[in-house]
């Protein structure tokens, strides 16, 4: 035996590289001839005697092809191949049967065992058994390719859930392949399925389109793509996307269709997810600026067309982001999400263009459901809704649509456990009264809301050119207000506390003056704006360095200095951030912290107190003092109040003012002077401006006073030379209300506090306050 052929005897099989042939034959005369043929054509043999070392070498070696004899002892070729066949690899391997019959009956039988041709056994035709087998093996590895080149694509086509069919339109019957039933949720079908029975799975609201598309691809290209929604059997939508094209008879007829069939659900999902972050607001389920904008150029084209009116709605909720602030960002969203269901509620169909074309999913249950019959709102950012109203027949529209928003906010929102009263200052521009553009008419309405907000708020306002010039102006000051610091234009001045009973000062408070060119503006005019721009941080920042600065100086210069008191924002308060900067400013001018007295609103206070508390007792712990100012304006009560770590209390002005005249107003005041004494707490009356209403304070048991009856509110300077003075005079006391004492002390209560008087005025109208004092001094 030469080199290509391998004896079979247990322990000498090798394995052998090439095209391999398992020969198997009881006969070893026959064997031995079959083998040395197939050597001399360069084939590799490995030989078997029977049937049981055959299905060993088999599992052994693996050949390429098998040459199997029928009939063998023991165990025959037929039931060898079928013992084979059932072997790992055995399924396709072919198998070629050997035999000397060449009847019919032992070719059945052979192909019934699983053999994959038959060749009457001979010894001379050795170069057509040679060719038989790699004829065998050629097609056999055709078909793995084939089998392998198909399991790649049923697997793409799994993966893109993309399936193939054919249609024969004679026979009225359709073959899918198995991603195809899968895709419909149908049970796999080996011959295929009736058409009308997948026509049924198609959605009924789909089908003419898909009459008429395929109408079309048969008159014309015979070429179909579309995409449409079936109904599975568990009567879940899909949506498919299709393609195929039309075979045609030699006569030009269309008798079948062949295409693929591709399940785009998640596809589809995915691009209206995307498309709905797109253009609607993930919050609200609203459109969102940029789906609004789209909608507001054509509603304006349309107009343009037709000769109609269009008017767009700016609506801006009232101190929301102080909402936001004291209750935190989950709150402020669910407040958000009921002021646009609101909103949405109070607007008629045909008011707005601004349709939400989201899914329902997106949206508020309230919105989804209203989704088709009208109209929505469109969310802009944070706080902000506008809405567009169309085809005006007349400006009344405009109101009562205005009427109904605001009518929608005035209910109490529960959220988060809290009970919310909100209002919203809604500003209006018309097309084409003020304009023929998106920019111009939302930049206008933007400005008559503004309008709304300066007047007070919860209202509305129609655009008219006047607010243009007023819009200007507040840039223009919100320009030069970033540059003041920068330029040094924003200066302190001092406004005295006086002990009427001792009659000297015994503090002041620091207010803010901008010195811009060669004119003085009011706080009224630009703190307002700098709480609203984020400025006012910077600017308390520097006007606490600025007083400790003063106080500084003021030593230097060997006058005594006085605790001297700062407005603090609610920004700070909110940020929690204070106590760096107070400690920054002591430490570069060297100032005890006790002369500095931190002065914060009550409703600052009440609205922040989460954060203001850690807060205050941060600032306390440095050693500054800590002021409530506007006392009994807000709501605190007597528990809030022994929890935080205060020094003094200022009655609001507006008590002062009313104390002669308003019973109430004296109560409160009794009542705030009686709740300080009992909380060890110091009490400053603010804006006293006549005799009397110093007289009632200091009979209550208030000595602590500010206003324009002592001193109106003077540069650093000027309130130096008073301390100067100060240290010098009798002092200022209360006063009898009797004789000429008091007719010389009314013209100007406290010696020295208005500029410009004649020195020996001034000295005669303090020595006639110091000629009184020991009587004063009995009276209280």
């Amino acid at each position: 035996m030469d080199g290509n052929t391998q004896n079979s005897a247990p322990g000498a099989w090798q394995r052998v590289e090439g095209e391999r042939v398992l020969l198997v034959d009881d006969d070893a005369v026959a064997r031995l001839l079959t083998a040395s043929a197939l050597a001399e054509r360069r084939w590799n043999v490995i030989e078997a005697e029977g049937g049981a070392q055959a299905l060993a070498a088999f599992a052994q070696h693996h050949p390429d092809v098998v040459v199997l004899d029928a009939l063998m002892p023991d165990i025959d070729g037929f039931t060898t191949c079928e013992r084979l066949r059932k072997l790992p690899g055995g399924e396709h391997v072919p198998v070629l049967m050997l035999t000397g019959l060449d009847d019919e009956e032992s070719i059945a039988r052979a192909y019934e065992a699983g053999a994959t041709d038959f060749f009457v056994k001979s010894t001379s035709q050795w170069t057509l058994l040679s060719q038989r087998l790699r004829y065998m093996l050629r097609a056999a590895r055709m078909r793995e390719e084939l089998a392998a080149s198909q399991a790649k694509l049923t697997k793409a086509q799994r993966i893109a859930r993309l399936g193939s069919w054919e249609w024969d339109m004679r026979q009225r019957w359709v073959r899918l392949s198995d991603e195809c039933f899968a895709i419909a949720g149908l049970t796999r079908q080996q011959e295929g399925l009736a058409d009308w029975f997948l026509w049924t799975r198609v959605l009924e609201d789909d089908r003419p389109r898909i009459e008429a598309l395929f109408r079309d691809a048969v008159a014309g290209t015979g070429q179909l793509n579309f995409e449409c929604r079936i109904v599975r059997p568990n009567g879940q939508l899909r949506m498919v996307h299709v393609e195929a094209e039309i075979d045609r008879d030699d006569g030009g007829r269309a008798v079948a269709l062949h295409g693929v069939l591709q399940d785009i659900t998640e596809r589809k999902q995915a691009e209206d997810q995307i498309r709905q972050l797109a253009n609607f607001d993930s919050l609200t389920g609203l459109p969102n600026r940029r789906y609004f904008r789209d909608q507001f150029a054509v509603s304006l084209e349309r107009a343009r067309e037709n000769g109609t009116h269009v008017a767009v709605l700016f609506i801006d909720i009232d101190r929301f982001k102080q909402i936001n602030d004291t209750l935190g960002h989950q709150v402020g969203d669910q407040l958000l999400r009921e002021v646009a269901r609101r909103l949405h509620l109070a607007v008629r169909e045909n008011d707005t263009v601004a349709r939400a074309a989201a899914p329902a999913a997106a949206l508020t249950p309230e919105l989804a459901r209203g989704q088709d019959a009208a109209n929505n709102v469109a969310r802009l950012g944070g706080d902000e809704f506008t809405i567009l109203l169309t085809d005006l027949a007349d400006a009344g529209v405009v109101e009562r649509v205005a009427a109904r928003l605001l009518e929608s906010l005035r209910w109490p929102i529960a959220c988060g456990g809290h009970e919310v009263f909100v209002t919203a200052s809604i500003g209006v521009a018309l097309y084409p009264q003020h304009g023929d553009d998106v920019e111009t008419l939302l930049r206008k309405a933007d400005i008559a809301m503004y309008t709304v907000k300066d007047a007070g708020r919860n209202g509305w306002q129609i655009f008219d050119d006047a607010m243009n010039t007023a819009t200007a102006e507040r840039w223009r000051l919100e320009t030069a207000l970033h540059r003041a610091l920068e330029r040094n234009e924003l200066v302190l001045h001092y406004q005295p506390k006086v002990d009427a009973v001792e009659g000297r000062i015994v503090g002041a408070e620091a207010l803010m003056r901008w010195k811009r060119g060669d004119d003085l503006v009011a706080p009224a005019e630009f703190i307002a704006l700098a709480e609203e721009t984020g400025l006012i941080v910077p600017i308390t920042e520097w006007a606490i360095a600025e007083v400790c600065r003063h106080i500084a100086a003021w030593r230097s210069a060997g006058i005594a200095p006085v605790p001297v008191s700062v407005n603090i924002s609610s920004r700070h308060v909110q940020r929690a951030d204070l106590v760096a900067p107070v400690q920054r400013a002591l430490a570069a001018s060297d100032v005890p912290p006790g002369m500095i007295e931190l002065e914060l609103t009550e409703t600052v206070l009440m609205h922040n107190l989460a954060t203001a508390l850690p807060l205050l007792q941060s600032l306390k712990q440095l050693g500054v003092a800590i002021s409530i100012d506007d006392f009994g304006t807000g709501y605190s009560s007597l528990a809030y109040l022994r929890r935080l770590p205060i020094d003094t209390l200022k009655i609001d002005r507006s008590f002062v003012r009313d104390l002669e005249s308003s019973g109430d107003s004296a109560a409160i005041v009794a009542a705030i002077i009686a709740m300080s004494r009992s909380l060890n707490l110091r009490v400053v009356a603010e804006g006293v401006e006549t005799r009397e209403q110093m007289q009632r304070l200091v009979d209550e048991g208030c000595r602590l006073m500010q206003g324009w009856l002592f001193a109106r509110a003077m540069p650093a300077d000027e309130f130096a030379e008073l301390l100067r003075d100060g240290e010098r005079s009798a002092g200022w006391r209360t006063a009898p209300t009797v004789g000429s004492a008091r007719a010389a002390a009314d013209a100007v209560f406290v010696p020295g506090l208005i500029r410009g008087q004649d020195p020996a005025l001034r000295r005669a109208r303090g020595a006639a306050l110091g000629g009184v004092h020991e009587l004063a001094s009995r009276k209280v």
